[in-house]
């Protein structure tokens, strides 16, 4: 079984057992003068509180091989005109958070809105000018504010193919 037909099948399966719960819900009392809606009410609400039972072990089992695979599957993309290699696991988390911080670090390099200024000196009564002096490359921040920003669709580009060809450990 390929990763995607795991997910697929497990937000199935999660369906499925609400659909029971919701059964059980609804039929698991009556009143004494209204007639039961199944020949054996009792047996069919412990049928479904079982088929629930099982369908969760096996939403548990598709999960945790879904988890191992990830954690042990090697992917390479290429980022920036690098080529990184980590786990699907790792992709995952570089995808929902780490991406995001890392550009936004590289977004707080900038000028604080500092202009030049001609400043007077008591001292000797010329104008001098007062430069700005930067601590970073603006070019190399920009380049890496972009390659950041990229980086999520391009983690999700590439673990969608992942996900239809990697099997299940």
């Amino acid at each position: 079984m390929k990763i995607i037909e795991a997910l697929k099948k497990s937000k199935d399966l999660l369906k499925k057992a609400d659909d029971i719960k919701d059964k059980i819900k609804q039929h698991c009392a009556d009143l004494d003068n209204e007639d039961p809606i199944y020949p054996d009410q009792k047996r069919q609400i412990s049928e479904w509180l079982q088929a629930h039972c099982d369908i969760i072990k096996e939403i548990l089992s598709l999960k945790y091989r879904i988890q191992k695979t990830n954690v042990t599957t090697d992917v390479t993309i290429e980022i920036g005109g690098t080529f990184v290699t980590k786990t699907i696991a790792e992709w995952i988390i570089r995808r929902k958070e780490l991406a995001r911080l890392e550009e936004q670090c590289w977004a707080s390099l900038t000028e604080r809105n500092l202009l030049e200024k001609y400043k007077q000196t008591t001292s000797s009564n010329i104008e001098k000018t007062v430069k700005r002096r930067l601590y970073f490359d603006p070019i190399e921040r920009d380049k890496k504010r972009e390659i950041y920003r990229s980086e999520p669709s391009l983690i999700d580009a590439s673990l969608e193919i992942v996900n239809a060809v990697t099997d299940l450990v």
